[in-house]
């Protein structure tokens, strides 16, 4: 168990479950009335708090869509520290697939706020610059982090385009389960197309190339 895995006081807690639930409260008014007919206030008053406690947690209503988990400003943290823990080992996305498992299978667990969550951001793609934004805060931790697996120098390119590489995999395993209705597992779309990419990339098996 790394230090950020370890069991929270009560008033953590109780924090948490406050973002928690502004985050979704967010979501089902905006999935229900459009981005731009929901404002900070509107969310405030459903949950029942200020819009002073809203900002307290959020910085923005695009940030309480994109920031699902309470745990968001701590993952890159977290997974840096996993990855710090996990042996060496010659499949460096099988690494970051380990460490990545549980916040992918949350996905799996919360399928159905996922899949609204998705459609908002379908509908809303104005929403993915903003999420592009908060996850390159910590790409230059994770990219130490690989390196320092990999025992390669910070300002290597091989650790970026693994971290680089790692993501097309899991967009890619998004965009399937979310045309499946999350019929299919997160983790096992993930863990496949880790599976390819470590391969080299080859056919499928099915597949039919012209010519």
């Amino acid at each position: 168990m790394t230090t950020i895995d370890r069991p929270l006081g009560l008033r953590e807690r109780k924090r948490q479950e406050t973002h928690r639930t502004i985050a979704l409260t967010a979501l089902r008014l905006i999935a229900e009335r459009g981005l731009e007919h929901v404002t900070v206030e509107d969310i405030a008053t459903e949950v029942g708090v200020s819009s002073r406690t809203f900002f307290n947690y959020f910085g923005s209503k695009e940030d309480a869509l994109s920031t699902a988990y309470p745990d968001h400003r701590h993952r890159i943290d977290r997974l840096a520290e996993r990855l710090e823990e996990a042996p060496p080992g010659p499949d460096p996305l099988a690494g970051l697939m380990a460490i990545a498992r549980s916040d992918l299978e949350r996905i799996d667990a919360d399928r159905d706020e996922w899949l609204l969550r998705m459609t908002v951001f379908t509908d809303n793609p104005q929403l993915l610059a903003r999420t592009a934004v908060l996850e390159s805060a910590g790409e230059q931790q994770m990219t130490e982090a690989i390196a320092r697996w990999c025992g390669l120098p910070a300002d290597d390119q091989y650790p970026a385009l693994v971290l680089y590489t790692f993501g097309a995999a899991v967009r890619s395993a998004m965009r399937r389960w979310y045309a499946v209705d999350g019929a299919e597992s997160m983790v096992d779309l993930v863990e496949a197309a880790c599976a390819a990419l470590s391969a080299g990339l080859p056919l499928p098996a099915d597949a039919t190339p012209r010519g």
